[in-house]
């Protein structure tokens, strides 16, 4: 069903089956993939790619402008994935590059009054709760969950199975499979709840869990150096996919990690 009172640009692709209600406004190249749903007064706006099975909330704006002075008015994009839920009032960014763009992967639900800055990657799979703010440049892991009204600053980086608690201000990098708290942020544990309920279906075993709570007792409870910690893991844990993540996220990242109370070394 498309409403005759909607605004749909000639040029503007939709796929098979999509729902646009009254008032919603389609731009110029804009592509909508097959099964969606735009909602009243939702926006799409040129630049923006949407897959299947998606739906957009009353009121949400997708590739919007970028708001950073080294955008110069060039061609950018917007991609949004597959089965994503997008609530209201949501604005997402395009990048400032031709190249590139921000995307929110697969079965991504962000949630109520949520602004993605430029240029943002969402792995997919993850929860982003109300008013979430990212800067440009964010970077998102899957199995992410992310509680109300958190901040992250530019090009801070998320790794996989993260929960943000609510509220927090998140300024440097988050090692994958832990929960961060307060201000200033805080190591608060490993998210072993959320792995076991839903780890399963990625091929994550309780043993597993164990090696990652073994290896932030390193990195967090030592007494120790990042540096020191990642040849520690190394001596002390297998080689799994799960170390390696964990040492490719901190040492692709410089050492440079939230919430550790040590000094690092050089």
């Amino acid at each position: 069903m498309i409403s005759d009172k909607a605004y749909i640009d000639p040029s503007a692709k939709l796929g098979k089956n999509v729902t646009v209600h009254p008032y919603a406004y389609i731009d110029a190249n804009v592509e909508i993939g097959d099964n969606c749903e735009i909602k009243p007064y939702a926006s799409i706006l040129r630049g923006t790619r949407i897959g299947n099975n998606t739906r957009i909330f009353q009121g949400a704006i997708i590739g919007a402008e970028p708001q950073d002075f080294r955008w110069k008015g060039c061609d950018s994009y917007c991609y949004i994935g597959n089965n994503c839920v997008i609530r209201e009032g949501v604005i997402i960014n395009r990048g400032i590059e031709e190249t590139g763009g921000t995307k929110v992967g697969d079965t991504t639900f962000v949630l109520a009054h949520t602004h993605i800055g430029h240029d943002c990657q969402l792995e997919g799979q993850s929860v982003i709760g109300n008013g979430v703010t990212f800067a440009g440049g964010v970077k998102v892991g899957k199995c992410v969950i992310l509680s109300s009204n958190c901040v992250l600053h530019e090009n801070s980086k998320i790794g996989d199975w993260v929960f943000v608690k609510g509220g927090c201000r998140i300024n440097g990098n988050v090692p994958p499979y832990i929960i961060v708290a307060h201000n200033p942020v805080e190591y608060f544990g490993v998210n072993a709840t959320v792995l076991r309920k839903k780890g399963g279906e990625y091929g994550i075993t309780e043993s597993m869990i164990d090696d990652i709570a073994k290896a932030y007792r390193h990195v967090y409870q030592s007494g120790t150096s990042v540096f020191n910690a990642m040849q520690r893991i190394e001596a002390d844990l297998e080689d799994t996919p799960i170390r390696k993540n964990i040492l490719d996220f901190i040492i692709n990242n410089n050492f440079k990690i939230v919430a550790v109370p040590v000094e690092v070394e050089e």
